[in-house]
């Protein structure tokens, strides 16, 4: 499988935690290289082999609703 880069929004980053929190749940998805988080954009960078779809049922089961950019 090839390795797609993604932009998610998540608007409800507030603070270290939040990141930490987003970071996690993310990294924890199978096929996820790397994962940096923009707190002053709230977005979430993704690469790795995973889809899109694993990536937002990830933040949404740790209650960080995203959206693709």
């Amino acid at each position: 499988m090839e390795k797609s880069r993604y932009r998610i929004k998540v608007p409800g980053i507030h603070c270290a935690g939040c990141i930490r929190t987003v970071e996690h749940a993310l990294g924890q998805v199978a096929g996820v290289e790397k994962v940096r988080v923009d707190y002053l954009r709230k977005e979430a960078h993704v690469l790795g082999e995973a889809s899109l779809g694993d990536l937002l049922a990830a933040l949404e089961r740790v209650g960080y609703p995203g959206e693709a950019l």
